[in-house]
């Protein structure tokens, strides 16, 4: 751990909540940027880290150790995020997402300056009975598909590749004329892993999408490089609490085809009743010869020795190989039907225990080349419109990843040998710590070797200014990392995870399993957190803090990369002497470069060309690393030095200071507030009194920045899109430079 200095009160003020930010408009500047014109004089600009065309050397391919290459072989990381930004001239009178969105092409230009090089297209190609209530149920959205040719023509120019997400049940509606079974009102979570109908629907739909030109490109999707990454479908599975939500015929169905499972592996019906030691169910209905299905909680339920343990084993492999085979056959309808030759992800959910499912949802997964999840950092909010929207009256917490490290949405169980994204995430608002965001997703994806990071999500062409979350209702918009402090720290951030400053690790745990066991859904001794949904993963949350004390401890994940292995003989664990890396409140990585004290709030990173510190600086003001040196007086901020020129931090003629605080609505207001918990505990909070307006107010840096480099001679301040604003003063001895950094600004090129 790097020198810090640790005052007498730092343990007690670090167990207290942040709060939200209250601070008069003197202490705070206007966020009000101009529209970035990308003029040659900007002092910064990332657009050539990205090939001229995405995918002009070829397929993005992977590299058989969890990464990817491009076609020319150049290995190659994603700064990613979700768009859903459309042209102006957008043909739909209703865009599924989003009220339409800007220009793309300022849009994609914007985004490659700051460092990003892929984007994920969350749509909807399902018929869209409001638009077209005669539509058949074979027929694409045309709308959705053309809205997807243009952004994905738009990216390309700016060498960006995209993620395409084309399906997903929640909005997914059936018109009764179709005669599908269970009825027109149900919901279509679960059915296309089995329902016969549905899939071959889903199958026109992807031809119909991959195979027509693309008027935009001149070729289809499914022979364009910039396609990167297929996802078959968003947020689904078997394994998930809504499997129990599919009922009537469907249910049935699904029965049917347990029961032939079950058959197929013990010989008959009643081999598998021996088998299970007679363990029948009252409703099963063996003379109709179909076994009924137990529900999701007894799946995550320990069960051993029992004839309903051998019982919910086949259950858990029936679900796994029925997920799997689907994902199987589309891959290879994808492949050999349709001349798809874009990577696939088959899916990106979670379970219903991470401790029990997570590794067998994985496993499903493998007919495709890329594993995927959606996992925000997120604290609990509470309100009426909290799934989308912040309201007066919301009540909400509000952590920070810094003292509450496991809960990164970056540690994750990678299968070897595979690469593995987040395809959502972001630090959700009312959470007022997205400054550490990019931060920290920078150096523990780089550390662990997490092959991509999509940040959820923008619907206009630049900055997200505070707004209503859907034009009608008088509140704020909740799904965006648009903000100040998290699209503000993108340069920095992704400058160092796209050209590898920070090294990845040794793996630090190998989980080795037989098919059985994950069959028998045996406990992992380190599951992933939950996503963390406060609607749905408070209990797991809880269950999982109370097991902070196993064994192998959460902080783990913070060490190296945590991987796991299907098919073994036996089932082992490996693990390092992690002893010589976790101590009480801090973690150090086993590069030696990254180091994370929970206790206090502060991580830092230290690499020959970026160095860096996020803190909560009224419990540690002072960090020295090898050549930055920083003292603040804000409460909270994420510092980076990063080399523009691709020299050591010691030696550059460049270097990119960048600096981020907090930011919220002018006018916003809040007051604490009690929350009272699924469990019946209670935690102390905050109440939102008013949301606010636009422009957003960012606390002004209060920072004083050392950096030992006596080469350097100048300090140009900048604006948000990295045009000279004015000099700074330095201070030069014969160790280097020191400044304090401006005011109404987070950028600072020294030379």
């Amino acid at each position: 751990m790097p020198s810090v200095r640790r005052p007498i009160l730092g343990l007690l003020c670090a167990t207290l909540a942040a709060g939200a930010l209250h601070a008069s408009e003197a202490e705070t500047w206007a966020f009000e940027p101009a529209r970035d014109r990308f003029e040659t004089t900007s002092l910064f600009d990332l657009r050539s880290l990205n090939e001229a065309v995405a995918g002009q050397s070829g397929f993005v391919r992977t590299d058989g150790q969890g990464g990817f290459v491009r076609g020319d072989g150049h290995p190659i990381r994603f700064w990613a995020v979700n768009s859903y930004v459309a042209h102006q001239l957008e043909p739909t009178p209703r865009p599924l997402w989003g009220p339409g969105g800007d220009d793309l092409t300022h849009h994609a230009r914007f985004l490659a300056k700051r460092g990003v090089n892929m984007v994920r297209l969350h749509r909807q190609i399902s018929p869209d009975l409001e638009t077209r209530p005669d539509a058949a149920l074979t027929d694409i959205n045309e709308a959705e598909r053309d809205a997807i040719w243009r952004s994905v023509a738009a990216m390309r120019r700016e060498g960006i590749y995209t993620t395409l997400s084309p399906y997903w049940a929640v909005p997914m509606k059936f018109a009764q004329r179709w005669g599908i079974d269970g009825g027109h009102e149900q919901s279509a979570l679960g059915l296309l892993f089995f329902d016969e109908q549905l899939q071959a629907a889903y199958r026109a739909w992807l031809r119909q999408l991959l195979t027509v030109e693309n008027p935009h490109t001149g070729i289809p999707l499914a022979r364009d490089p910039s396609l990167a990454l297929f996802q078959l479908q968003n947020e689904d599975s078997l394994l998930f609490w809504t499997a129990d939500g599919i009922r009537g015929p469907q249910r049935e169905a699904l029965e049917r085809r347990f029961t032939d499972f079950v058959r197929q592996k013990h010989g008959s019906l009643w081999s598998a009743l021996w088998a299970w030691r007679g363990h029948a169910l009252w409703r099963d209905h063996l003379f109709q010869r179909r076994l009924s299905l137990l529900s999701l909680w007894e799946l995550t339920q320990p069960e051993s020795g029992t004839g309903q343990a051998r019982r919910l084993a086949d259950q858990t492999e029936f679900f796994a190989r029925t997920m799997h085979e689907f994902n199987r056959q589309t891959v290879d309808y994808l492949r050999r039907e349709l001349g798809l030759q874009s990577l696939v992800n088959a899916g990106n959910w979670k379970t219903a225990s991470a401790e029990r499912l997570a590794d067998v949802e994985r496993w499903s997964y493998t007919p495709g080349e890329v594993d995927a999840v959606n996992h925000y950092f997120s604290d609990i909010h509470r309100g009426p419109h909290e799934g989308w929207a912040i309201v007066n009256g919301d009540l909400f917490t509000d952590e920070s990843a810094l003292r509450a490290p496991w809960r990164l949405p970056v540690n994750l169980r990678q299968t070897r040998g595979r690469p593995i994204m987040v395809t959502e995430s972001s630090w959700v608002p009312p959470n007022s710590h997205g400054a550490e965001a990019p931060f920290l997703v920078s150096a523990y994806t780089s550390l662990t070797g997490v092959a991509g990071y999509h940040w959820f999500a923008i619907d206009q062409d630049a900055w997200a200014m505070p707004r209503s979350a859907n034009g009608y209702l008088p509140s704020l918009q909740k799904w965006t990392f648009g903000t100040p402090e998290i699209l503000g720290s993108f340069p920095a951030a992704a400058l160092a995870y796209r050209r590898g400053d920070i090294r990845r690790g040794e793996p630090v745990l190998v989980d080795e399993r037989p098919l059985s066991s994950l069959w028998r859904r045996d406990a992992v001794s380190l599951p992933e957190q939950p996503g963390f949904d406060p609607n749905r993963d408070e209990a797991a949350r809880q269950l999982l803090a109370a097991a902070r004390q196993g064994s192998v401890p959460p902080e783990t994940f913070l060490v190296g990369p945590v991987q796991v292995a299907f098919g073994a003989e036996q089932a082992r664990v490996s693990t390092t002497d992690l002893s010589r890396y976790i101590e009480p409140q801090r973690v150090r990585a086993n590069t030696g470069e990254l180091a994370l004290d929970h206790g206090l709030g502060v991580a830092t990173i230290d690499t020959p060309r970026t160095q860096g510190v996020a803190a909560h600086f009224a419990q540690a003001p002072e960090h020295q690393l090898s050549v930055l040196g920083a003292r603040s007086d804000n409460d909270f901020g994420a510092l980076m030095a990063v080399s523009l020129d691709g020299q050591p931090l010691a030696a550059s003629g460049q270097v990119l200071l960048q600096y981020a605080t907090r930011s919220l609505p002018t006018g916003w207001q809040d007051r604490p507030a009690t929350l009272r918990l699924e469990s019946g505990s209670t935690v102390q909070g905050r109440e939102v009194v008013s949301f606010g307006q636009a422009p957003w107010r960012v606390v002004q840096p209060r920072l004083e920045v050392s950096l030992r480099n006596p080469g350097l001679r100048r300090a140009t301040v900048l604006d948000m899109n990295g045009m000279p604003v004015s000099e700074l003063a330095l201070q030069r001895d014969a160790d280097g430079v020191r400044l304090r950094f401006p005011a109404g600004s987070m950028y600072v090129v020294l030379r």
